[in-house]
Order: C-alpha cells, then sequence, then structure tokens
C-alpha cells in the first residue's frame, strides 16, 4: 500500500534534535524554543513569534488578545471562509465571537474575495483567511478591503509553511504568515512543518500583540506567579521546538519536492471525470486536492489499487452537530466541495514514480 503520507520516513533524519532535549534535562521555556522562535519569525518575515501548544489555541489567543485590547467585543463579527477546517470556526465561536461565512471561490478553492464586501456590517471587526490545502489565500483586495474598513486581517496559516504570494508578474511579495495583522501556525505531525506531537505559534509585527499572547498562553502571566489575565496553559515544549528547528532549515528543499510531484499530477491527469487545481505557483501543497462526483468510488478505487488517500473535509463546518443553528443554511460551492474532494498522495517522501502511478491510475478511471 502506498502511504498517503509516511510519517516514520519524513521524520527519521530529525530524531537527533529529540535526543538532544531528552539529554538536555530542560524540557520546557528553554534555549531551543527561543531558538525556534527567533528562527521561524526570521523566516516567516515578522518581528514576533509566539510558541504555543497547537494551531487552535494559536488562532484562539490572537482573537482574545483582541478583545484584552478592546479591538473585539461578544458579539462582534469575524468573516471567515465557509470551506475551512472547524478549528477555524471554533476559535470565533470559543471568544464569544460570530462567524460570519463566506464562500469560495470554485477555481482556487479559497475565500472569493468578491464576496466579502457584501458581508461587512457595523460589527465586523476582522477578516480570517485560511490558506486552505497549502495555497495562499490572500488577495490584494482582501487587503484593500481591510486597510478601508479598519479590519484586522488574521491568517490561519496551518496548512501552508513557506508558502508565498506572488504579485501579478509573479514577483514575490511575501510569505503566508507575515500578510496580515496576526497569523496562526499549526506543526501538527502531518503539517509541511511538522512536530513529532502538538505545537503552534502566532507570528505578528505588533509588539503589544506578541506580548499578550505570550502572557495569556503563560496562564496570563507576564511575570513569575503574577496574573494579570484569566489565561490558559498554552506553550511549545523543548522537545517540539528542537525538532521544528531542525526541520525548518529543509522547509523550503521539502516544499519545492511537493512542487515536483504536483507538477506530475497537473501535466499529466486527463481524465474529465477528475478536476485537479491548474498549475500554482501560489501553493506549497500540504494537500494536492482533486475534485470527482463519484469521490466515493474513485476513493475505492486508488485503494483496491494500492493508494492511500485522504478526504479534507466531509462535512463542512455548517453542517457540523456542535452548531445546530446553522444546519439548514444553504452554502452550495462549499458543499460540492465536501461531497467531491478527494486528497491524492503529495509529499517529499514519494519518488517520480510513485507519482506517474497514481496519474496513471486518476487517467484509468471511469
Amino acid at each position: 500500500m502506498m502511504k498517503y503520507l509516511d510519517l516514520k520516513r519524513i521524520n527519521e533524519p530529525y530524531v537527533h534534535a529529540a535526543d538532544e532535549v531528552l539529554q538536555s534535562g530542560w524540557y520546557l521555556r528553554g534555549e531551543a524554543t527561543q531558538r525556534f522562535e527567533q528562527h521561524y519569525a526570521e523566516y516567516i518575515g515578522t518581528k514576533h513569534c509566539v510558541g504555543c501548544a497547537n494551531g487552535l489555541d494559536a488562532l484562539t489567543l490572537i482573537l482574545r488578545a483582541y478583545k484584552e485590547m478592546g479591538v473585539m467585543k461578544d458579539g462582534d463579527e469575524v468573516i471567515v471562509p465557509a470551506n475551512t477546517y472547524i478549528a477555524s470556526i471554533l476559535a470565533i465561536t470559543e471568544n464569544r465571537l460570530v462567524p460570519v461565512l463566506v464562500e469560495p471561490d470554485i477555481n482556487t478553492l479559497q475565500i472569493d474575495d468578491a464576496l466579502i464586501e457584501e458581508n461587512i456590517t457595523s460589527r465586523t471587526r476582522a477578516i480570517m483567511i485560511v490558506h486552505l490545502y497549502g495555497r495562499c489565500a490572500y488577495t490584494d483586495r482582501i487587503g484593500e478591503i481591510c486597510a478601508r474598513y479598519g479590519l484586522k486581517l488574521i491568517e490561519d496559516n496551518a496548512q501552508a509553511h513557506g508558502c508565498c504570494a506572488t504579485t501579478p508578474d509573479g514577483s514575490p511579495s511575501g510569505k503566508t504568515g507575515s500578510l496580515g495583522h496576526a497569523a496562526a501556525h499549526s506543526f501538527y505531525p502531518t503539517k509541511n512543518l511538522g512536530a513529532f506531537g502538538d505545537a503552534g505559534a502566532v507570528t505578528t509585527n505588533d509588539e503589544e500583540l506578541a506580548s499578550l499572547i505570550r502572557a495569556l498562553g503563560n496562564y496570563g502571566s507576564a511575570r513569575h506567579y503574577v496574573f494579570d489575565y484569566i489565561g490558559r496553559n498554552s506553550r511549545i515544549d523543548e522537545l517540539q521546538a528542537a525538532i521544528l528547528d531542525a526541520k525548518l532549515h529543509d522547509l523550503d528543499i521539502q516544499n519545492a519536492r511537493r512542487k515536483q510531484i504536483a507538477a506530475i499530477y497537473i501535466n499529466k491527469v486527463k481524465n474529465p471525470a477528475i478536476t485537479i487545481p491548474q498549475s500554482d505557483r501560489d501553493s506549497v501543497w500540504h494537500i494536492f486536492p482533486v475534485l470527482c462526483e463519484r469521490r466515493d468510488e474513485l476513493q475505492q478505487y486508488l485503494k483496491g489499487h494500492g493508494v492511500e488517500t485522504e478526504i479534507h473535509y466531509p462535512i463542512p463546518p455548517h453542517k457540523q452537530l456542535c452548531y445546530p443553528a446553522w444546519n439548514n443554511l444553504s452554502f452550495p460551492i462549499t458543499e460540492s466541495i465536501h461531497r467531491e474532494e478527494l486528497s491524492i498522495p503529495c509529499n517529499p517522501a514519494m519518488s517520480n514514480e510513485e507519482a506517474d502511478h497514481v496519474a496513471d491510475l486518476l487517467n484509468s478511471f471511469c
């Protein structure tokens, strides 16, 4: 069976980083965390990086900090894509804010910037863009809307480590995670930059925001045993920080390899029953999503030929039982994506021959 993602193979070169931490005798809030935060901020292109326990906490802490700063209050609205992983929504509702769902563009599967402005009200305080599947969701139009209405731009960068936005002429214009006022990052093991467990971070150029997030994630304390806020325990540990720092050195190389695998699919798959992403320079291919009306049949067909796949995601947020008030809402584009999406293997552990084999199978599906 060709695994969707062979984490053992990908992580073997970095086991030494874990051993070094275990031998050090220091496991939390130490030098490894400081090094990673510094290096990751430099890599993303921001002044500050604050490690935390996971990506959901990173999003939640950003919004919580903005409430502590008086930027937002209970009942304020945050525009967010309807097509996203539920963590984007959970962070908003946990802070007693109101998610305003906006459909994606079917061509990019990212939030449709042409639909954002009509959803802005007097209670709108932020736009949360999600760089879903590893593709940059930012557009100049979104930046202009935020500037015109005085809105915070929050990035959910859980799936796009190392992705660069580009100008219309193809020039790089900054990495995702540095394009808005604040960004949340997840280092869940399957991510392009993945830890050996849960971990996350916030990047920002706002010193006040960074300091507040660090305190909120440390029980609400900026000084030892002094608690200015009702905080939580959400800190990255030394083990994960050391592993992530070691893996960061190879991230661009591994992303380049993902792009090579994606290029094989883009150039080779020619089945009219299967829609594949268009060639896209603004993606690091955390996920290679194909759309097929007979998605379940396609998944079983690939499984029968020894290829493991995933679905990202089978049920959209507004149809989840945890949000019953939304269950009767209609977001037809989002719903069609969640009915048809199938994620095929696309990772740096793959060979060209394996990618060719998957492409041949997709072409032979009928």
